[in-house]
């Protein structure tokens, strides 16, 4: 049966706020509440690994601390040319290069290729292995166009559009993101439980 109090263990106002949206829309919607969990007295460490790793990881940390369901999301920016990198670890790549830093990464390389990708882990409490739900949108990275705040949104413009994520309305981003994908699968998973 699918928890009544679902939390997503987040410290990411942005995402929360897709996610809510995602979520809450729909015949079936699912609310959520979410905590941080990434103060000094409970971190929940950045394990290195692939993508799955680090969400089983993360998942299984954030159950273990609040001593329940939860659910936590990890995402990745993969560069077709440099064979899926940096993947997991844009965050760190964004923070360090910026947008424009990211496109330069790409220059010489044929392709600019790119896909995001959005992994879900969620678990029934710490006891239970996290299962993952993942979610893959298609594009390329661009110079940057839009708002910059929320992430590499800005240099990724989706396969079939003309616009980047950060350009987009969020009730078009929210229909076609790698992150809506992977809710869309923890949601039927969630509801075949009920």
């Amino acid at each position: 049966m699918a928890p009544r109090n679902l939390i997503f263990v987040t410290g990411n106002a942005n995402k929360l706020k897709e996610v809510k949206a995602i979520l809450l829309d729909g015949s079936k919607p699912i609310d959520i509440e979410s905590r941080s969990l990434d103060s000094k007295q409970c971190l929940v460490p950045e394990v290195q690994g692939t993508t799955q790793e680090v969400a089983i990881a993360k998942c299984r940390r954030a159950s273990e601390l609040l001593g329940g369901p939860c659910i936590t999301e990890d995402t990745a920016l993969c560069f077709e040319a440099m064979n899926g990198l940096p993947g997991p670890y844009i965050k760190y790549f964004l923070a360090e290069l910026g947008h424009a830093g990211l496109n330069a990464m790409l220059d010489g390389f044929p392709t600019r290729a790119a896909w995001a990708l959005c992994t879900f882990a969620y678990t029934d409490g710490p006891d239970s292995d996290p299962i993952l739900f993942e979610g893959r949108t298609d594009g390329n990275i661009v110079q940057a166009r839009g708002p910059g705040h929320f992430g590499w949104d800005a240099c990724f413009e989706p396969t079939g559009s003309s616009l980047t994520y950060a350009e987009m309305p969020a009730e078009q981003k929210n229909k076609l993101s790698h992150r809506y994908k992977a809710l869309e699968k923890l949601r039927e998973y969630l509801h075949s439980r009920d």
